[in-house]
């Protein structure tokens, strides 16, 4: 390697380092997206829940199927929304 090909190398090593430091990804950056991620887990369990025990309030008799079905139906949809959310930026 001559010397005008390991000048060009160690730039081209310095631009990239640069531009990886510039793209790190910020505190609030990351409260963001942790937030966001929170929110897509979590939201559908608990509508899950209002709607199981609201079903379950208008059945005969004492009843929690409804609502331990629809929770358990938020947890899944809460983790493939995660696993697509997840995918989908990295």
């Amino acid at each position: 390697m001559n010397d005008k090909q390991l000048r060009k190398s160690v730039e081209q090593q310095i631009k990239r380092m640069q531009r990886a430091e510039k793209e790190r990804p910020t505190l609030l950056a990351q409260s963001v997206f942790m937030g966001t991620l929170s929110l897509l887990f979590v939201l559908p369990v608990i509508v899950g829940a209002y709607l199981g025990n609201w079903l379950d309030e208008r059945s005969d008799g004492y009843s929690i199927l409804w609502t331990v079905g629809l929770i358990v139906a938020g947890l899944v949809i809460g983790i493939i929304n995660v696993y697509l959310y997840v995918r989908e930026r990295h």
